[in-house]
């Protein structure tokens, strides 16, 4: 039997030779095929199996009672000439179909037909690690009141690069200061993939919802699948979970943490604004345009004051310009995600000029280069490494004792959950079962695998666990890379807890092989993520903090110039392309909005 090892990515080389290939243990079978590949690949084409296409139609008012007969009349017109029609939203003269592409010109020569434009996906704006598997029921407790005192160990850096808590709590004592806006009386629509509801963080804050995907009466808006009986099928990437706790988890909240951290957890730019929530992201942060026009206008609806994306696509929308711009005709502050490719343009519907474009900066106030800029950034704020909460038990956070000693590190993607003890078996690079050698079995043990070889994460664990391995420890190799943040590539249920330890910690591990190992890969309640979708919730707050100050009295274009006219400047003086107007400040824009209420003498 030949020994094949992968040495490349794409159109890489297989390296083959003679020796023997020891039998796998038996229940590892499935372990053969690695998981298909998740692509990062992502087209805006709306077009369906059968050649036609998805797309948004706008329509003018006729003379009908009502805006529902308007468009019931319409949408009569429009299977009449041989579209689909799948969706309807009354209130802006807009419906969605399905269309051939001679039904789709026709449409558009239809003299009632303002504009027909594609249902283009859009996405989750955030570079984050999907969260580990979990199955619940959904509970939702009555809505707590908000707390008020809690520890500045809740202040995150982000919080504190925005210096939203110089806002509400100027002596740093971990209290609310009483008469200081922190954004009561404010509601923050967040549209998302949803929010989990067992957070302690979030349930003071939520006054409703609404799931555009799944189209059930379900106001709670999970981030998740549920069934009929409201039992949960799968959770989501936590996305928008993530989102609204920066914006409004609450002090005191009390999640799961890590040792050492602050036992509350978190806390949001604006901890007792209100927190309303739709759901247009599925649990693979995808969503279509449709669903994001009429959850903007539920969210009109609703009383939202502000409205929160940290999602977008790379074209513009004519139905989606149009739906933002009633927004803002309306009174609503819209708040959106530039985007993460680095591409010198922004995403939409950040680049509408009715909304206002966030990008992301680093702690040190530096642009992140994933951040898009150019025409249509306004403003930055904190988008790498961001702490904040997400799906409970979500997090995956990896412990590895051995000898006495614990060692850091740091789950793979897709990495099983559990604990497992073993003696510890020196795999090499893995690249076949027999680099794990006569001293594994298929009793168990935990596999020390090597970083390298070019050979992929997933085999390197695939072939330990064909050895008998319950565990897998990666040792990385670059000294700059700490523990490292790698993939298995795609979830499978026969993968084993495993994480990767710095090169440091690995020259440690090696001298202990043979010794008794426990590696231990759980679930926490707060989580780092990275992207412009971590940036934008950041905006959203500080504009609830403003606004808060004086509800009656100011409005969406007051608290807009406040966040722009004192933004910080980052880079050259005044707008520029990668940094917009600067990096939104509450302290000054608070200030801004207390003098537009101080009568002139």
């Amino acid at each position: 039997m030949k020994r094949c090892v992968w040495l490349g990515l794409v159109g890489g080389l297989m390296a083959c030779g003679s020796e023997q290939e020891p039998k796998a243990c038996p229940g590892t079978e499935g372990a053969s095929q690695l998981p298909a590949v998740v692509s990062a690949a992502r087209s805006e084409a709306a077009l369906t199996d059968d050649g036609g296409e998805d797309v948004i139609i706008a329509f003018r008012q006729r003379v009908f009672a009502s805006a529902q007969a308007n468009t019931d009349a319409f949408a009569n017109e429009v299977t009449r000439a041989g579209g689909q029609v799948k969706q309807r939203v009354p209130s802006l003269n807009m419906l969605s179909a399905r269309v051939s592409p001679e039904v789709r010109a026709a449409l558009a020569r239809n003299p009632d037909v303002v504009s027909v434009s594609p249902n283009r996906p859009v996405y989750a704006l955030g570079m984050s690690r999907p969260p580990l598997p979990a199955q619940a029921w959904l509970g939702a407790e009555p809505r707590p009141p908000p707390n008020t005192v809690g520890s500045v160990g809740e202040y995150t850096d982000g919080l504190k690069m925005v210096r939203a808590n110089k806002v509400w709590d100027f002596n740093d004592d971990g209290v609310l200061d009483e008469g200081r806006p922190s954004g009561t009386g404010i509601k923050v629509c967040v549209i998302d993939s949803g929010w989990d509801n067992r957070h302690p963080e979030l349930q003071a804050a939520f006054i409703g919802g609404k799931d555009f995907i799944s189209g059930s009466a379900n106001s709670l808006a999970l981030d998740a699948q549920v069934d009929s009986k409201g039992n949960v099928l799968l959770w989501g990437g936590g996305h928008g979970t993530h989102t609204a706790a920066t914006i409004a988890a609450q002090l005191g909240g009390g999640g799961r943490v890590r040792l050492g951290e602050d036992p509350n957890g978190t806390v949001g730019v604006a901890p007792t604004a209100s927190l309303l929530i739709a759901r247009v992201l599925n649990e693979r942060g995808t969503g279509d345009t449709l669903n994001v026009i009429a959850a903007l206008q539920w969210c009109q609806e609703q009383g939202a004051n502000i409205v929160s994306l940290s999602l977008g696509a790379v074209s513009k929308n004519d139905a989606e310009e149009l739906a933002f711009n009633q927004a803002r005709a309306n009174g609503v502050l819209a708040i959106a995600a530039t985007g993460n490719s680095g591409a010198g343009e922004v995403s939409f519907p950040a680049g509408y000029d009715s909304v206002v474009g966030v990008g992301a900066v680093t702690f040190s106030g530096e642009w992140a280069s994933f951040s898009q800029y150019g025409q249509g950034i306004n403003l930055v704020a904190p988008g790498v490494g961001v702490l904040s909460a997400t799906i409970i038990g979500g997090a995956p956070y990896g412990e590895v004792a051995a000898s006495g000693q614990q060692f850091a590190s740091n789950p793979l993607e897709f990495s099983a959950v559990g604990a497992y003890s073993g003696r510890m078996v020196d795999c090499g690079l893995g690249g076949s079962i027999s680099d794990c050698g006569e001293a594994a079995t298929c009793d168990g043990f935990v596999a020390y695998v090597d970083r390298g070889g070019g050979i992929l994460f997933e085999e390197k664990v695939r072939n330990a666990i064909r050895a008998g391995a319950k565990a897998v420890i990666i040792g990385n190799h670059n000294p700059d890379e700490g523990t490292g943040n790698f993939t298995l590539n795609g979830p499978s249920k026969l993968w084993v807890p495993t994480v990767s330890v710095s090169l440091e910690s690995a020259n440690v591990l090696r001298e202990l092989m043979g010794q008794e190992v426990t590696l231990d890969v759980a679930g926490l309640d707060y989580t780092l993520q990275t992207g412009t979708s971590m940036s934008t919730p950041h905006v959203a707050g500080v504009a609830a903090l403003v606004w808060s100050l004086n509800p009656q009295q100011l409005d969406a274009e007051k608290v807009r110039r406040a966040l722009l006219e004192t933004a910080r400047d980052l880079g050259p003086a005044e707008w520029d392309p990668n940094y917009g107007n600067g990096l939104v400040d509450a302290v000054e824009a608070v200030q801004h909005a207390e003098r537009q209420l101080t009568p002139v003498p």
